[in-house]
């Protein structure tokens, strides 16, 4: 999956002023335990973009709930492959199983 988090300014300028942003994305790095992690602009927000696996969907509220919470954050979720997932899902898609 790869989830984006996006920032409103006021809200990003709040937990930096207020010290806790560092603190918000450390645990949020310890819950996804995310393949890659991004840190951005789009649109004028501070975006990050975290690539995770997730098991279940029951995970959700977990994972992003401190996002809405703390940060105030627009957050998307998509599902992702990689390279070996394309490989593995082509070659299963042309083996017709």
């Amino acid at each position: 999956m790869v989830l984006k988090a996006q920032i409103p300014t006021d809200a990003g300028n709040e937990v930096i002023k207020d010290g806790t942003l560092s603190k918000i994305m450390e645990t949020a790095i310890a819950a996804l335990q995310p393949e890659a992690a991004y840190f951005t602009l789009e649109g004028g927000d501070r975006t990050a973009f975290f690539y995770f696996d997730m098991q279940q969907s029951s995970q959700m509220p977990g994972l992003l709930e401190s996002f809405f919470m703390d940060l105030n954050a627009k957050v998307s979720l998509q599902p992702v492959m990689n390279v070996q997932d394309l490989r593995t899902g082509l070659a299963e898609m042309m083996s017709g199983t």
